[in-house]
């Protein structure tokens, strides 16, 4: 079978093939009137765009390539599609990649949307990805970090003070009047763990008879959570701590489901429980689960944004760093 060229609409439109193009990837330069001419023709001929071949042409694809820790957590999900809205009013499309907060994943998956040419890349990364962020942009390919940021500003990054939450959550339980506190997250590697856990370390350290112990999680999943809530079950009263910290909700929602099942620790009379991320489950858990709240589409959205600026400006963009603020949503995990 023929393949229907752009010459072939052209012909079929009445216009010149320069027209057809414009109306492909800039209508806004064409009548509407021969817009809907040219539609008609695709239409009829049943053209479909060899969008490899423009890209070639172009030098970049018109998709951005997103990589996340875990595609499972709402909150990435809410995040990619604050990505994908911004990405849509640039006429962009979102590739989204899990790297399931493994290294050779996400080195795997920053690969091949370089070899995918991709507009740009926004990434959360799992640990110290420097060196291959800094070879994929010089190469051509404007990259911004995602709920992370860099200690030497070199890339543009859009996050949440993850310290400044951590503080928030451990001062929260501090002023419900818990003392023993416990931290549940990990891996430490995570940048965005051993930030929150610093700043609950701070805020503990800024009160006088309160003490934090810290269980490291393999992971931030659900299955982690109820891992941890079991073994703290098998614990005497007496060791347990009355608070738990969880560095995500996915982590909280699994210690709750453990504690709840007991049916001996009551939440939050014997232990009260502080998430992270504020997802949309949180609040329709049996108890309500207290959070610290981030805006994740708003990350998402501010990100592609400033990829779209540093894709324009090229070798002149000066990266940016924008950081935004945590906020204390309180419901009946920490309040009796």
């Amino acid at each position: 079978m023929t393949s229907i060229s752009v010459r072939d609409v052209a012909a079929e439109a009445g216009v010149s093939v320069g027209t057809v193009s414009n109306v492909l990837n800039r209508p806004d330069k064409v009548s509407a009137g021969t817009v809907s001419r040219v539609h008609a023709a695709i239409e009829l001929l049943g053209f479909v765009r060899n969008d490899a071949a423009r890209q070639l042409r172009a030098g970049r694809s018109r998709s951005i390539g997103l990589v996340v820790l875990d595609v499972g957590n709402p909150f990435f999900t809410d995040l990619a599609r604050g990505a994908e809205d911004r990405a849509a009013q640039a006429g962009l499309t979102v590739l989204l990649g899990n790297s399931d907060e493994t290294a050779a994943r996400e080195s795997a998956y920053l690969d091949l949307f370089e070899e995918q040419r991709v507009h740009g890349v926004l990434i959360s990364p799992l640990g110290d990805s420097g060196e291959q962020l800094s070879r994929l942009r010089r190469r051509g390919t404007p990259t911004v970090l995602v709920d992370r940021q860099t200690e030497d500003r070199s890339f543009s990054s859009v996050a949440v003070d993850d310290v400044a939450g951590g503080h928030l959550a451990a001062r929260h339980l501090i002023e419900v009047g818990r003392s023993r506190l416990a931290f549940v997250g990990g891996p430490r590697g995570i940048r965005q763990v051993s930030d929150r856990l610093d700043g609950a370390r701070a805020a503990v350290a800024e009160n006088a008879g309160v003490s934090l112990e810290t269980v490291e999680t393999g992971s931030l999943t659900v299955l982690e959570g109820r891992r941890v809530g079991q073994a703290l079950l098998a614990r005497r009263p007496e060791d347990r701590p009355d608070a738990i910290f969880a560095a995500n909700d996915l982590l909280a929602l699994g210690l709750l489901q453990a504690l709840n099942m007991s049916g001996d620790i009551r939440v939050p009379d014997e232990i009260a429980l502080i998430g992270y991320d504020d997802i949309a489950f949180a609040s329709a858990a049996v108890v309500p689960l207290s959070s610290i709240r981030q805006p994740s589409a708003l990350i998402g959205f501010t990100a592609v944004d400033l990829l779209l600026r540093e894709a324009e400006a090229g070798d002149s963009f000066v990266p940016e760093q924008i950081v935004f603020q945590p906020e204390l949503v309180v419901r009946a995990s920490t309040a009796g």
